[in-house]
C-alpha cells in the first residue's frame, strides 16, 4: 500500500487540488449575490403652495387697491404691499399681527380721523355723514367691542378670545350661536357690526 501511494503521490495531489478547486468554483457560482447595502432616506411630500388671497388696503396707504397675498400672511404685509402707510396714517389700533384671509378688507385710519372710525374696522360701505361705521368684530379691539351696547369688558374678552382660537366670524350672527352674547344683546349690536 505505500508503495502504492508513494508512486501516484503526485498524481492524488492533484486530484484533491482539482477536488478543492472544483467545489470552490461550485460554491462561488451558486451562493446568491452579495447587494450592496443600500441606504434609502425618508423622502418628504413636496409641500403643497400656499393658497393665494385677494386682500383690499384701503385709507393711508401709498398705493390703495386690491393685492393677492399668501394665505397665513398677517396685516403687516397687506400693509406693505401697499406701499406702506403715508405720514398721517394712524397704526396705533391697527392690529399689524392679525393674519388676513380672502375677501378682508383692511382700513388704515388718518391720524385726524381715528377718533371717528374705529381703528382696524371696516364697514360694507362708505358711512355717511352722521351714521358711525360698522364695527368689524373680527379685527375691533376690546375697547371697540365693549363700546357696543349690552357688551361689557368680559364679552369683549371672551369675543376675542374665541376668534384667536377658532379662526375670524364668517357672520355677525356667530357672536349668538357661539353663545358670546345673548339674544336680545345681539338684536342691540346686529345693525352696529360686521363681520369681514
Amino acid at each position: 500500500m505505500e508503495e502504492w501511494v508513494e508512486r501516484y503521490r503526485v498524481g492524488l495531489a492533484l486530484a484533491l487540488v482539482a477536488i478543492v478547486v472544483f467545489g470552490g468554483a461550485v460554491y462561488l457560482v451558486r451562493r446568491p449575490d452579495a447587494r450592496p447595502i443600500e441606504i434609502v432616506t425618508p423622502t418628504r411630500a413636496p409641500k403643497a403652495s400656499p393658497q393665494i388671497i385677494k386682500v383690499y388696503v384701503t385709507g393711508e396707504v401709498v398705493n390703495p387697491g386690491v393685492y393677492s397675498l399668501a394665505e397665513g400672511d398677517r396685516v403687516e404685509d397687506a400693509l406693505k404691499a401697499a406701499g406702506g402707510p403715508i405720514a398721517d396714517a394712524d397704526l396705533v389700533g391697527v392690529n399689524l399681527a392679525l393674519k388676513v384671509r380672502d375677501q378682508l378688507q383692511v382700513h388704515i385710519p388718518k391720524l385726524s380721523a381715528a377718533s371717528s372710525r374705529p381703528s382696524g374696522s371696516s364697514s360694507d360701505a362708505p358711512s355717511s355723514p352722521g351714521v358711525p361705521p360698522k364695527i368689524d368684530i373680527n379685527t375691533a379691539t376690546a375697547a371697540e367691542l365693549d363700546s357696543l351696547p349690552g357688551v361689557g369688558p368680559e364679552t369683549a374678552k371672551r369675543i376675542i378670545s374665541y376668534r384667536q382660537q377658532k379662526g375670524p366670524f364668517q357672520r355677525a350672527e356667530e357672536l349668538k350661536e357661539a353663545k358670546l352674547v345673548n339674544s336680545s344683546t345681539f338684536e342691540k349690536i346686529k345693525d352696529l357690526i360686521t363681520a369681514q
